[in-house]
């Protein structure tokens, strides 16, 4: 009971976090997205899994540097099977329980993002997956242009590290680092 108020907390505060962000900026300043996409790859001895969805959603504030992201667990597709499907959303990410995955905090670089061009960054934060929340650098190739920045990012996720754990018979087929790759577009949320 305890963790589905703070899950839903955290839901509830990720969503006022976005709305107050997109209230009370600067014009042009705050960029968001609805469709991004997160896909994941498990490659164990016996077993590769692959997944994705279609459903990031997030926003940055160029006058800050802050952003906030969140992903509905349940929306990954693309497993091997049904049953898979089945196993990841009920016995390891717990979906009911745990519903979002997000990735809260801020770009550690002091770069002007209203400025057309490439950058590397790294954005510094708290990650919420599985109901545990982690501190996280995540390495960033972002392409500014006008009122649109692409993001795509390559990280690891240590399955230990949101206390998500797989059966000792299910070792060689479900890897313990998850290799996550993250590609979106930011529009100017300016009307």
């Amino acid at each position: 009971m305890l963790k589905k108020i703070r899950e839903k907390s955290i839901s509830l505060s990720f969503i006022l976090g976005m709305f107050i962000i997109c209230s009370f900026q600067e014009k042009g300043s705050v960029y968001t997205c609805r469709n991004g996409q997160a896909s994941f790859l498990s490659d164990a001895p016996l077993e590769i899994i692959k997944a994705s969805s279609r459903s990031l959603a997030g926003a940055i504030n160029l006058t800050d540097r802050s952003f906030s992201f969140l992903i509905p667990t349940k929306t990954f597709e693309g497993f091997n099977s049904s049953l898979q499907k089945t196993h990841f959303n009920e016995d390891y990410m717990e979906t009911e329980t745990y519903p979002n995955s997000t990735f809260k905090g801020k770009i550690i670089e002091e770069v002007d993002l209203s400025v057309p061009g490439t950058y590397k960054i790294r954005a510094k934060g708290k990650m919420y997956i599985h109901g545990v929340e982690n501190d996280r650098i995540v390495r960033c190739d972002l392409i500014v242009g006008e009122k649109k920045i692409d993001v795509s990012a390559n990280f690891t996720v240590f399955l230990a590290d949101h206390d998500i754990s797989i059966p000792s018979i299910l070792n060689q087929k479900i890897a313990e680092e998850i290799k996550v790759e993250i590609n979106f577009a930011l529009t100017s949320s300016e009307k």
